[in-house]
């Protein structure tokens, strides 16, 4: 079977009638034979798709111009990897109230986040002594691999995170806290979410943890264990990521 190539993508932006873009985007999707699951909300994309390169890249393409009603998502958190087989078993198309569930309405990172770090900078940022480091995701994401001295909130759900950062947390002692996930969409809302609650310096890996292990060479490397990636593959190492493997 021809490698398929796998899209994941998020962006925060208004969208002022998810339901519309729905089935724009449902249309869109099907006429290109790709499967996976897109979530849009008011506040934006997320989600994962796949499908033979060619049709994937088409309609990435046609998300970033913008397709039926809705805005153009010109600036597309995009991280692709390879699969050898279907991660999925059908598209779906979903409308929900956010496309990552915090559970915050403070939270807004169409207004403002945290200071974005360059995967090629990551390394360095860690080595700074007073820097708190926490892994978004959870408790089982975190059990597979992380950063070594990354804190586990010991979450269930994204939507615990609050929880944890005002019982664990405090703006007057840690001044400066940098926070990862998976692909960058977690740790982006809640940089968003710090900052609302008067942490001083909040930084966030941009493209979360698959970027890292695209970008960074292997040997430069600090991450540990595997990545949990929520399709049928499960985990992704550097085999599975780079600029070319989806060719």
């Amino acid at each position: 079977m021809t490698c398929l190539a796998v899209a994941a993508l998020y962006q925060f932006r208004r969208v002022g009638d998810p339901v519309a873009l729905q089935m724009a985007v449902q249309r869109r999707a099907a006429e290109a034979g790709l499967r996976g699951t897109l979530i849009l909300a008011q506040e934006g994309i997320n989600g994962t798709i796949a499908g033979v390169p060619e049709a994937v890249r088409g309609f990435v393409a046609d998300l970033q111009r913008g397709i039926g009603p809705g805005p153009g998502f010109d600036a597309l958190n995009l991280k692709w990897s390879a699969a050898e087989t279907w991660p999925f078993g059908r598209l779906k198309i979903k409308v929900k109230r956010e496309i990552v569930t915090l559970a915050a309405p403070e939270a807004d990172p169409a207004r403002r986040v945290g200071t974005y770090v360059k995967p090629a900078d990551w390394n360095a940022l860690l080595a700074e002594p007073d820097i708190v480091l926490i892994d978004t995701r959870n408790r089982f994401e975190v059990a597979r691999g992380s950063f070594p001295g990354a804190i586990d909130p010991g979450t269930e759900r994204f939507s615990e995170f609050p929880a944890f950062v005002d019982s664990q947390l405090n703006p007057a002692t840690n001044r400066r806290v940098a926070m990862f996930c998976t692909g960058g969409i977690r740790c982006e809302k809640a940089s968003a979410l710090l900052l609302a609650r008067g942490f001083g310096e909040v930084f966030h890996l941009e493209g979360g943890i698959l970027a890292y292990l695209e970008q960074v060479p292997p040997d430069q490397q600090i991450w540990q264990g595997s990545c949990f990636v929520f399709d049928e593959r499960e985990t992704l190492g550097p085999e599975a990521l780079g600029p070319n493997s989806v060719e």
